[in-house]
């Protein structure tokens, strides 16, 4: 076949695939077979190979085209990609529209209302219909460039179809998620490959995007739906509920389950629902987004500095579910301290299966006086971890199981368990407790510290139990055939494991601090401690003093950080590290990223007199983290701290139902948001 005929063979086949993916990931209405596709997709890629000069980035055989990146770098939005108030009831629904009303109070408004989703979100750029870049969301106004990994999403065109007249340019925001079902499939084949399962959609989603190889990515069951502009103004759409049928005739993937409400009556009988179908919806929501549907009218509500006054998340209740308690078993974590964890019937909670809930505490535990046997309400708290909300009465005559006794010893290693000052916990002081050592390499191996690819809980369990790794530094040692020694490693997944300690190896200083496992350093602190101390050798060098002027870090985490760096123990670990081939960088300060801290968009207010440190101080504090502190109380407020002599701030919390923190409560939430 000569070029010219080949050109327009390759144009009939890239039209007709993109069809069928439009049909199948868009519409869900496949018209031909897997068979009949895979057939025509080979041929494209003959056409393709033969006649290279047909090759184009929009072609369907392109969308996992791209070779592993070294980072992503920034992007710019050109618009803010805003967040949203929150509505958490009738009354705050009602406010949010009367407020709109005094705004613009000569109009008649309407409402588009559609499912909140809980995934990651995105921003896609189309020139001359083609997908030129995609983007997070990040801190709103800078977000990190995933072009590559979003093209490997079949539900987003690499080309927009042109039944509407395409325009020049169209920047297009939404969420990518993974579905319910796929999300469990997802998680059982990681559990069958002995990887850690993704605690939930919306962090298997956001996990799958970040990966720096797209074939990665490409292997994870991602969708999109589309729900935003830029610039609508230019686009033949003058409300929100002309936009989504318009997207959706550019093959722009938008969720059909939207409503058009003229009331407040309307609003909250779609909410509720949605509330009593969310289980069926197939995906993670959790509430629905209230938008003023006028485009002409939005800039007349305004826009606050971080939100929109024109729209808010209205949030659904949390999601909870009955079922019996099967026992209470205890975790041990790699600090050594002792969870309880109650372990349940399996129950659908929030559209995922919970087959264990947290227990939190021995005198959480007590209070709620939770016994094998219980039919119990389990809820995922922030929809995210299951935990025990309430024990149940028993039916009449039958008899509960024994009273839950804390355990006096270690579960795995028999240490005698111990509790260091006011903690409400218990520990096990064995450095050496198989537990604490798996969970420690886990930690170390984990996506936010050395990201070792393949590296999950099974095998981890297998190379302790089998004596061949004792801490993290013994992984860069590890053999093809220790590996293979590992039940359900061949050859193949062995050397694949290799080459992911080998690549880890390489890593940043924030990276490296995390994974160590510093007791209270997080990820946030991590990159603080990153940015002052600049070297690890300066680090370890720091006393607790010099620690506590570092802006973020409190009296508690500067001891934490001297006492890890002042064991013997732990530099030998870091000694070993570097003599195994384990390298950091260690940047200038130009080189470092300013992101928004584990408190960003919370807001506190102290009021009283506090103890162990001034208001000013405090107030120091959660500001480095990324809060907002602020002089008087209202609805927006997150937390009241409150100290000695408290006033009238208190009784207004108390009146408006904001949390307060006494000082020994704040202390101890300020080491658990450093942690973050």
């Amino acid at each position: 076949m000569d070029l010219q005929n080949a050109r327009r063979r390759v144009d009939t086949l890239r039209g007709t695939i993109e069809g069928h993916n439009y049909r199948y990931y868009v519409l869900d209405e496949p018209s031909i077979s897997d068979a009949e596709y895979d057939a025509l997709m080979r041929e494209l890629m003959e056409f393709e190979e033969q006649f290279p000069e047909l090759l184009s980035m929009d072609s369907p055989t392109q969308r996992v085209g791209a070779a592993p990146a070294k980072g992503f770098q920034s992007v710019a939005h050109e618009m803010p990609m805003l967040s949203l108030d929150n509505a958490f009831n009738h009354t705050e629904l009602v406010e949010f529209v009367e407020r709109v009303r005094r705004l613009i109070p000569d109009e008649e408004l309407f409402w588009v209302v559609e499912p909140k989703l809980d995934g990651l979100s995105v921003e896609l750029v189309y020139e001359r219909g083609i997908l030129v870049q995609g983007s997070t969301r990040g801190d709103g106004r800078v977000g990190e460039d995933i072009t590559s990994n979003l093209r490997t999403i079949r539900s987003v065109p690499l080309r927009l179809r042109s039944l509407k007249p395409v325009p020049e340019r169209l920047i297009v925001r939404g969420e990518v998620i993974i579905g319910a079902e796929a999300f469990e499939t997802l998680n059982r084949l990681r559990l069958e490959k002995g990887e850690a399962p993704f605690a939930n959609p919306r962090n298997a989603a956001a996990g799958s995007l970040r990966q720096l190889d797209p074939q990665v990515t490409a292997s994870r069951p991602l969708d999109i739906f589309l729900y935003d502009v830029s610039y609508p103004e230019t686009l033949p759409a003058a409300t929100q509920a002309e936009l989504l049928p318009l997207l959706q005739k550019w093959g722009l993937k938008t969720n059909p389950l939207f409503r058009v409400c003229f009331s407040v009556a309307e609003i909250q009988e779609f909410y509720e629902q949605l509330v009593q179908n969310r289980e069926t919806l197939g995906y993670e929501a959790d509430g629905v987004v209230i938008k003023l549907s006028s485009f002409e009218l939005r800039p007349r509500a305004g826009e606050k500095s971080r939100s929109p006054r024109w729209a808010i998340a209205y949030k659904f209740p949390p999601s909870e579910a009955v079922t019996t308690v099967r026992n209470i078993e205890l975790n041990v974590g790699r600090t050594g301290v002792v969870t309880p964890v109650a372990v349940l019937e399996p129950v659908r909670v929030g559209g995922v299966t919970v087959s264990n809930a947290s227990l939190h505490n021995e005198e959480e535990l007590k209070r709620k006086d939770v016994r094998a046997g219980d039919r119990v309400v389990v809820r995922r708290a922030g929809d995210v971890i299951p935990e025990v909300v309430m024990v149940l009465q028993p039916e009449h005559g039958v008899e509960r199981g024994e009273p839950y006794l804390p355990p006096e010893s270690c579960p795995v290693c028999g240490t005698t368990l111990v509790r260091l000052g006011d903690e409400v916990y218990r520990r096990c002081p064995n450095p050496g407790c198989p537990a604490r050592r798996k969970e420690a390499i886990l930690h170390f191996a984990g996506r936010d510290a050395l990201d070792i690819d393949g590296l999950g809980r099974k095998l981890v369990e297998q190379l302790v139990d089998k004596g061949l790794v004792h801490d993290p530094a013994d992984l860069f040692s590890l053999t093809q055939e220790q590996l293979e020694s590992l039940d359900l490693v061949g050859p193949k997944k062995a050397r694949n494991l290799l080459e992911s300690i080998s690549a880890s190896a390489f890593t940043s200083l924030a990276r490296l601090l995390f994974g160590l496992g510093i007791p209270h350093v997080g990820h946030y602190l991590a990159d603080v401690l990153q940015r002052e101390a600049r070297t690890l050798e300066r680090l370890m060098a720091m006393s607790r003093d010099e620690l506590e002027q570092i802006v973020g870090i409190g009296p508690e985490v500067a001891q934490s950080i001297a006492q890890f760096f002042a064991s013997l123990e732990n530099r030998d670990l870091i000694r070993r590290l570097e003599s195994r081939g384990v390298h950091w960088e260690e940047p200038s300060e130009d080189q470092i990223p300013q992101g928004p801290g584990p408190l960003t968009d919370t807001r506190f207010v102290f009021t009283g007199t506090m103890k162990s440190m001034t208001r000013d101080e405090a107030a120091r504090l959660v500001k480095a983290l990324g809060a907002e502190v602020s002089s008087s109380v209202s609805k927006k407020t997150n937390y009241v701290v409150v100290g000695e002599k408290a006033g009238s701030k208190l009784t207004k919390a108390e009146a408006l139902g904001v949390t307060t923190l006494s000082e020994e409560a704040f202390q101890t939430q300020l080491i658990m948001w450093q942690g973050e």
